[in-house]
């Protein structure tokens, strides 16, 4: 695959997970946290600020590593 629409791809994926991830959690906190406190917010979005890190982490994995040479 040419590394430009890698690249592209890479781009795509990541707006779309951090758009739909952004969506999916807040959904979840206003469906799921209205009745709690202060501190049930601040520990859902802290966990949930870090953990779409990791699937980040393996797009941008598969974006830096290169394909092996033909022959």
């Amino acid at each position: 695959m040419p590394i430009r629409l890698k690249k592209l791809i890479g781009t795509i994926l990541l707006v779309a997970l951090v758009v739909i991830y952004a969506l999916i959690a807040s959904a979840i906190a206003v469906t799921k946290l209205a009745e709690y406190g202060p501190t049930a917010h601040l520990l859902f979005f802290l966990l949930s600020g870090f953990l779409w890190v990791l699937p980040a982490m393996a797009i941008i994995k598969w974006l830096i590593i290169e394909p092996h040479p033909k022959g």
